[in-house]
């Protein structure tokens, strides 16, 4: 069959997947009376709550031209957020062309200048599509010329340069050359894809050899690696090989499954040719950026490079006083299991051993990829103890100390851009870019250290009164900006173990905001609250009213009034929290600690902190 392979690429939000619906439903892969879910491609559950893609999948759909042959178009869904960029990188390896969508309104975002750039490095020419195009506030010319902009700043080449435009609406179903049609079908996108994206140029008589670019698990097939067939044919149950970069044989088997994409489904096929994106079964140790080949091939594939990770936190094991009670994996074998089968699935991720055997330094893109991996794994039944995000150093040519910068793009109402250029001075970022958006918003371009942005984002939502929108992208390795101070306000410590009691709970909110309510089970060294001053302060949560004759002179006792405790979400908790602090993750609790429960331990520790 003629075949296409296309990757879509968006920002967050931007209408990518609810436009692979209309595609699905336009082409005739669903059923008329079908149940199908909006967003279908968002199959994981974290994808469904967070309304984001966060793996990259394929799919395919079939279809025919009237009076003309029928043409499967493989189409590869991407992620949106720049902490998932590891997904995007290595399928791009697998596709002949990209659809760039971008918002009528919003334009080229980060993540938008980051896939497309990795795109137009390897030569792939973009169609563009302007999505919600029957926006009230839509500038569709602006940001036709926004985009060529970019890739004008990304070298494109001229003939990438010259790239057909179509304007759509994923939502209602259409896409059209006219930039003022509002109505309509998805055929016009459907025509461009099979003129403009060339078909794979490989070749089927040469052995047979496929780059595996993700990876997953199934509990009756095994390993199931996916990749496109380079070159050759596969058939069921044929003798394989696996090659490392350096040509070196991991492992030997056989073909034992070869899964085609046919709509949401993968089906069992007999055979598989060049060009086809397809699921494999039969090897164990074979891994991403691998190639599988026949036995006769000695020559692995060219695996496309991984950016480093900027990022990393500790995984331990729960020590604290509650550890075993609502987990069912607490052990640093299960732990240890769990990460290491997670960094083999995901390149961008990295785990190594620390010192002490109990605890584990995993290293990922940023904050949101780490906070999806720790979210997954209290939902599977883990407890872990997670320290404060810190970024990872490096040295230039000189010696000198070098730390990841980040591009930080902030559209915020004009009435809040003063406050937010002055925090983000406090944390040594640099203005590059400042202009109004339309609509009373402006938009800021920063340049900042990933060090001073961990932690900002819930001080940014209440300084903007939640309407800023903070877009982040990792931009390079620069200089070392120096000491960047971190939370101004200290926390309230309880200092012995039992039941938070709304008589003891009543004084301590005039000291700051708590973090729990009356009746919540506590520890020696649990986090209750924020302190309102500068300094950590030890209280008793735990006392009760005593039961005596006595009573209050007013004749009656007051009733205790308690404001409801903050509660924080997994991702607010990780950048709460400070060096010497930890968030213990239960499937069923977030709690914040000190590392050290024991008040002299505490003290000893600080004592050989101001020393160093």
């Amino acid at each position: 069959m003629n075949l296409r392979n296309v990757a879509i690429i968006a920002h967050v939000d931007h209408g990518k997947t609810t436009l692979v619906d209309q595609l699905f439903r336009q082409s005739g892969t669903f059923r008329d009376n079908q149940r199908v879910e909006e967003r279908a491609m968002d199959s994981n559950d974290l994808e469904k709550e967070r309304g984001i893609t966060i793996l990259a999948k394929p799919t395919s759909v079939d279809w025919a031209p009237e009076g003309g042959e029928p043409v499967r178009i493989n189409i590869v869904d991407t992620p949106g957020h720049a902490d998932f960029g590891g997904e995007v990188e290595r399928i791009l390896s697998m596709v002949d062309g990209v659809i760039l969508l971008v918002d009528s309104a919003e334009g080229a975002m980060p993540q938008t200048k980051f896939v497309t750039g990795k795109a137009l490095a390897l030569g792939l020419r973009p169609i563009v599509v302007v999505n919600k195009v029957d926006r009230s506030d839509a500038r569709i010319q602006e940001v036709l010329d926004e985009v060529f902009d970019l890739f004008v700043s990304l070298e494109a080449s001229d003939e990438q340069l010259d790239f057909p435009v179509l304007y759509a609406s994923g939502r209602n179903g259409y896409a059209s050359t006219d930039m003022d049609a509002r109505e309509g079908t998805l055929i016009p996108m459907f025509e461009t894809i099979v003129s403009h994206v060339p078909p794979p140029k490989l070749n089927e008589d040469a052995p047979f050899t496929f780059l595996v670019t993700l990876l997953d698990r199934d509990n009756f097939l095994g390993r199931i690696l996916t990749g496109r067939v380079n070159s050759g044919v596969v058939k069921l149950n044929q003798p394989i090989h696996a090659l490392d970069n350096d040509g070196k044989i991991v492992e030997t088997g056989r073909a034992s499954k070869i899964l085609a994409f046919r709509g949401l489904e993968r089906v069992p096929v007999e055979e598989a040719r060049a060009g086809d994106i397809i699921s494999m079964a039969g090897l164990a140790v074979a891994t991403v950026s691998n190639t599988i080949a026949d036995t006769s091939v000695s020559e692995p594939l060219h695996a496309q490079p991984i950016d480093p990770p900027t990022l990393s936190m500790r995984f331990a094991v729960n020590d604290s006083p509650m550890a075993g009670r609502e987990g069912s994996k607490v052990t640093s074998r299960m732990i240890r299991d769990r990460l290491f089968r997670e960094a083999e699935s995901n390149v961008a991720i990295k785990v190594t051993e620390a010192s002490d055997r109990d605890s584990y330094e995993v290293a990922g893109r940023g904050e949101l990829q780490l906070g999806v991996l720790i979210e997954t794994m209290r939902r599977e039944g883990f407890e872990l103890g997670i320290s404060r995000p810190r970024v990872l150093f490096g040295e230039d040519e000189n010696g000198k100390k070098t730390e990841p910068y980040e591009t930080v793009i902030i559209d915020v109402d004009e009435e809040h851009s003063g406050t937010v250029v002055e925090k983000m001075n406090l944390r040594k970022a640099e203005m590059t870019d400042m202009r109004p958006s339309g609509g009373g918003k402006t938009r800021i371009t920063f340049s900042a250290p990933s060090r001073g942005m961990i932690g900002y984002h819930g001080e940014f939502l209440s300084d903007t009164r939640g309407t800023g929108i903070m877009n982040r992208l990792f931009e390079k390795y620069g200089p070392h900006k120096g000491n960047i101070d971190g939370r101004k306000n200290g926390v309230l410590i309880s200092n012995g173990a039992g039941e938070a009691q709304g008589y003891a709970l009543g004084p301590l909110e005039e000291r700051g905001i708590l973090f729990v309510g009356h009746g919540e089970t506590l520890y020696e060294g649990m986090i209750i609250g924020e302190n309102a001053k500068t300094d950590d302060l030890e209280v008793n949560p735990m006392k009760a009213k005593q039961l005596t004759n006595f009573r209050a002179s007013g004749g009656k006792d007051d009733a205790i009034r308690l404001t409801p405790p903050k509660k924080m979400t997994l991702e607010q908790a990780i950048a709460y929290i400070d060096d010497d602090e930890m968030v213990e993750v239960t499937p069923k609790t977030i709690r914040l600690r000190k590392r050290f429960l024991d008040p002299n331990e505490r003290k000893r520790a600080s004592r050989a902190k101001a020393a160093a």
